[in-house]
């Protein structure tokens, strides 16, 4: 399992019932300062770089509703993530947690602007 969180390269991070951490992948660590003593500390004790967004919040309405969200939230003046929370289900369909991943989005948010005419920074360029 650990190896395949690893090898997909996409930044997610799983809570549990209580929104403490479970584990998280590599790639998380781009979004959310994470530090490997993070595991097992609340969700409401994390920092991100995610401008606007009350992450416990969002988890916490996702555990109570059982419904997943799915939102484009800005990190820097050039930078997007497509966030998705998600219940967490385990193999018997019992809710076990939240997941939630983080999906960069920001090659195509500057490619949007520029179709729109917008003055863009060209993120390609920064990579």
């Amino acid at each position: 399992m650990e190896n395949l969180l690893s090898s997909t390269d996409i930044a997610t991070l799983f809570l549990d019932q209580q929104l403490t951490v479970r584990r998280y992948t590599p790639r998380a660590l781009s979004v959310i300062k994470l530090m490997p003593g993070d595991v097992g500390c609340p969700v409401t004790d994390l920092v991100t770089e995610l401008q606007g967004e009350d992450l416990a919040s969002e988890v916490s309405q996702v555990l109570k509703t059982l419904k997943s969200t799915e939102k484009q939230i800005q990190v820097s003046k050039n930078r997007w993530f497509m966030v998705r929370t998600m219940p967490y289900r385990t193999q018997d369909n019992r809710i076990d947690g939240v997941v939630i991943t983080f999906t960069d989005v920001s090659v195509a948010k500057s490619l949007e602007a520029s179709l729109r005419g917008d003055r863009v920074v060209n993120v390609l360029a920064q990579k």
